[in-house]
């Protein structure tokens, strides 16, 4: 009977595999992978020659094609393999349940028909960030959200933590079919964070590195300069926290606490 296994390969090339991921990969009957350049795909056909790329169902040369479609075809081009009854591993670079909806269609698909299907992690770019940016975000805590989804929908950012907002380079990009925002689009998103930030503040611009000999992208602009800042697909945007951390006085009270007990 067939099986899938999603599993993560981490950011960086090869070194950041988990030893059951790797497993996984290697005794698998088919692998499906999804990474993000030619070395990782080579890394992942040398630990197992039977794998099937799933970038060849994104838009091809001038083609207009929704990703929504993009991601179905992935997921039933997985499934079909495990209704054959192989033993299948989908391999996607990151961690395969951030940000990366095709592991978890799959995988439910999979379980709706009675098949034996899981996730196994992988390091993703959160990780990458806090490690790089020297950031312990356990300090302020953080918010994490996709840049487009913060701007359709009523999201309130704490100033007073971390905010993450993934794919920056998509705010407000609502077709499926495009790759890139418009600066207009950015300036939207820059003037609806100055609710709650001051134009000046600080923001960082970040990409993981790939590769064992490359430097992670860090590009630290103020907000207001953002519309028109470099930025790829692969960018996140960190938006620092803007004040201290401020007591609830009256839950202190409650148990019987005050501000100099925290110090």
């Amino acid at each position: 009977m067939g099986s899938l296994v999603c599993v993560g390969t981490g950011i960086g090339l090869a070194g950041q595999i988990s030893v059951r991921a790797k497993s996984h990969i290697i005794n698998a009957e088919l692998v499906f992978s999804l990474l993000p350049d030619g070395f990782a795909q080579h890394y992942l056909e040398e630990l197992n020659p039977n794998v099937v790329n799933l970038q060849q169902f994104y838009a091809q040369g001038d083609e207009v094609k929704s990703r929504r479609l993009t991601y179905e075809q992935m997921t039933e081009a997985m499934l079909a393999a495990v209704r054959a009854g192989k033993k299948v591993v989908g391999a996607f670079y990151g961690h395969p349940g951030v940000f990366a909806c095709v592991p978890h269609m799959a995988i439910s698909r999979a379980r709706r028909e009675g098949f034996d299907a899981w996730m196994e992690p992988g390091i993703s770019a959160e990780d990458c960030l806090w490690a790089d940016l020297g950031i312990d975000p356990g300090q302020s805590g953080h918010q994490s959200m996709e840049a487009s989804q913060f701007l359709f929908y009523q999201h309130v950012p704490n100033p007073c933590c971390h905010l993450l907002l993934w794919q920056i380079a998509l705010a407000g990009e609502h077709t499926l079919t495009k790759f890139h925002t418009s600066s207009d689009r950015l300036q939207v998103l820059v003037e609806h964070l100055m609710q709650w930030y001051p134009p000046e503040h600080e923001v960082v611009l970040y990409e993981a590195a790939f590769l064992p000999v490359h430097e992670p992208s860090v590009h630290r602009v103020k907000l207001n300069e953002l519309p028109s800042a470099p930025m790829g697909p692969a960018t996140t945007l960190l938006v620092p926290p803007a004040r201290r951390l401020e007591y609830n006085l009256e839950v202190l009270a409650r148990l019987g606490l005050s501000p100099e007990d925290l110090a």
